[in-house]
Order: structure tokens, then C-alpha cells, then sequence
């Protein structure tokens, strides 16, 4: 069961409940695994809105290993999603979002007023 207050996030993967978290080590593997750079060039480049599946599966491995899942890139690709992509796509949201503390410096949310 996710922990809010530890910074997870649930995701229901191929039938399993399991948790996402960012550390601080992750974070910075993200920052390599996007080409981001930094933290500011990593959320620049989720708030782009322009995110390769290879984006997601890495998003979600350096998650899942963060709240204790440690899968491997083929197991993720290989898990099924009831819904598509949007439950993926929600639990990615909050995951920045508990772990910058807003959509918009997460990146991964605009406003909807200039």
C-alpha cells in the first residue's frame, strides 16, 4: 500500500498494487535516463507534454524501485494496464506532485490561465 506521506504513489500494474516514489537518487537517475540535465531541464522536459513510451518505462522503473519494486524494464513493458494509458499517466502526475509539492514545478501540469 502506497504512503503519502512517505512520497508514494499507488499504481495498479498487470494486477498488482504497487507504490512509486522518487528519491533523490532517483531523481538524478532521471535527470540522465531524459537527457534533462538538471532538475529545471528535467522539468522543462516533462512540462513539454512531449513523453516517448521509453520516457514512461523509465519513469515508472526508477518509481517503482524507489517505493522497493525492483523491475526490470522488460518486466514493466511487459505488465498490462486496465484503462490504457491514463491510470499510467495520473499516478506519473501525482508522483511530481507529491515529490515537488505542485503540478506546475513538477512540469507536468500547466495553468489554465496565462
Amino acid at each position: 500500500m502506497a504512503n503519502r506521506h512517505r512520497g508514494e504513489v499507488p499504481l495498479d500494474l498487470g494486477g498488482r498494487r504497487l507504490a512509486l516514489r522518487l528519491t533523490l537518487g532517483g531523481l538524478a537517475e532521471l535527470e540522465d535516463a531524459l537527457d534533462a540535465g538538471d532538475l529545471v531541464g528535467l522539468g522543462e522536459r516533462l512540462g513539454s507534454g512531449r513523453i516517448a513510451a521509453r520516457d514512461i518505462i523509465a519513469i515508472l522503473r526508477i518509481g517503482l524501485k524507489g517505493a522497493g519494486h525492483d523491475l526490470a524494464d522488460g518486466e514493466i513493458e511487459a505488465l498490462s494496464v486496465a484503462g490504457g494509458l491514463e491510470p499510467i499517466a495520473g499516478a506519473i502526475a501525482a508522483l511530481f506532485t507529491v515529490t515537488f509539492g505542485s503540478p506546475i514545478a513538477a512540469g507536468v501540469a500547466r495553468p489554465l490561465v496565462p
